[in-house]
């Protein structure tokens, strides 16, 4: 991709890591010092540490470690008890991980329809689905917005289900005051480098209230360790490095302020951007801290193509929908469903526009510009 665009100036990054680690470069490099000296590169006192800092900013008892947010997932439904015979709901329209977790789990998804405006998991289409198999939902806080937790819990909590949240696009949202992460049985969180708390490098954690469960992923992410040479259970090798854990730490300290930046950029975005682009619904019960912004258009990859020769980098997410991907075409017919209008959509039609907090003013205002002439030539069929 072109460094510039037609008129010569700089392009816009999707995202830019660089900005961010460059502002506390000080504080990595300490960091890292102190990983270096110490010599606990896998778990040890940097992990620790971190798991007791995440659980209390996101109001849950517990917080556990891992390797990537997959594995989060995974590990939970697997500590869970959720196996073969089983099967979780998942909504259509999220990262291919949520439902290759149930996979890698032994169970089935089953998957559902998400709301239009919002892309969110649409609870009625979740609970129309619920069968005698049915073991867990998997309740996707995609974009930096949190699911409708109480609508959620209330159909699990009649239909006996494990309530997982996916929150690996949700480090910070709440739902009516409280942090994701502390809103269902347990939540999966990712760390990859772009999210709004990211490693430098994989990483993941599973926050939960649930001391066992806790325990068990404990041991399910160590090889099944329970005490050194004290292998349990079959486990994986799923530990989060101590590294990632010291950087993480920096990090976390800063993520309210950023994410405050996001909302700021999504504001100035959403006032200037053209009634051609569709945006993302808000729920005022959970403020977005727009880990993505993504917009829809139905003619969304011309606008796409439009948008990168202005030098305005984008993304697409999330397309196929999910139960459309190859990986699932060998899943039982009732898993597959005929058709999720609303999830193939959002597929055909998202597309996500530069968001990290180091965006400036100047360079918000330019991808909102060229928004509006790429509509405009877009309407007038050029």
């Amino acid at each position: 991709m072109s460094a510039q665009g037609q008129g010569g100036q700089e392009a816009i990054p999707f995202v830019s890591l660089g900005r961010q680690h460059a502002a506390l470069g000080n504080e990595l490099r300490a960091a890292f010092e102190r990983v270096l000296s110490a010599g606990a590169f896998i778990l040890g006192a940097e992990v620790e540490a971190f798991e007791r800092e995440f659980a209390d900013y996101c109001g849950a008892d517990d917080c556990v470690g891992v390797g990537s947010g997959t594995a989060a997932l995974a590990l939970i439904l697997i500590a869970a008890g959720v196996g073969p015979g089983d099967e979780v709901l998942v909504p259509g329209h999220t990262f291919i991980s949520s439902a290759l977790a149930v996979l890698h789990a032994g169970a089935t998804p089953v998957f559902c329809d998400v709301q239009r405006d919002t892309g969110l998991i649409d609870s009625d289409s979740a609970a129309a689905l619920v069968g005698p198999r049915t073991a867990a939902v998997i309740a996707v806080h995609l974009y930096g917005q949190v699911c409708d937790m109480a609508r959620i819990n209330d159909i699990a909590g009649r239909q006996g289900l494990f309530v997982l949240e996916d929150a690996a696009q949700a480090h910070g949202a709440t739902w009516r005051g409280r942090r994701a992460g502390s809103l269902g049985s347990a939540a999966a969180f990712s760390f990859y480098p772009s999210k709004n708390l990211g490693a430098l490098g994989d990483g993941g954690a599973v926050t939960t209230g649930d001391a066992q469960l806790a325990a068990r992923i404990r041991e399910l992410r160590n090889l099944g360790q329970r005490g050194k040479g004290e292998h349990v259970v079959v486990g994986y090798n799923e530990r989060l490095d101590g590294l990632q854990a010291a950087l993480l730490r920096v990090k976390l300290r800063h993520l309210d302020a950023w994410n405050a930046k996001r909302r700021t950029h999504a504001n100035r975005l959403r006032e200037a951007l053209p009634d051609e682009l569709v945006l993302l619904g808000e729920c005022p019960q959970t403020p977005c801290t727009y880990h993505l912004f993504p917009v829809r258009h139905p003619a969304r990859d011309r606008l796409a193509d439009l948008l990168r020769t202005e030098g305005i980098q984008v993304g697409l997410h999330y397309t196929p929908a999910a139960h459309l991907h190859a990986a699932f075409r060998g899943l039982p017919a009732g898993s597959r469903p005929v058709e999720l209008p609303e999830s193939e959509a959002w597929a055909n039609e998202e597309l996500s526009l530069p968001m990290f907090p180091e965006l400036t003013a100047e360079e918000v205002d330019r991808v909102a510009a060229a928004c509006r002439v790429a509509c405009a030539s877009l309407s007038s069929g050029l």
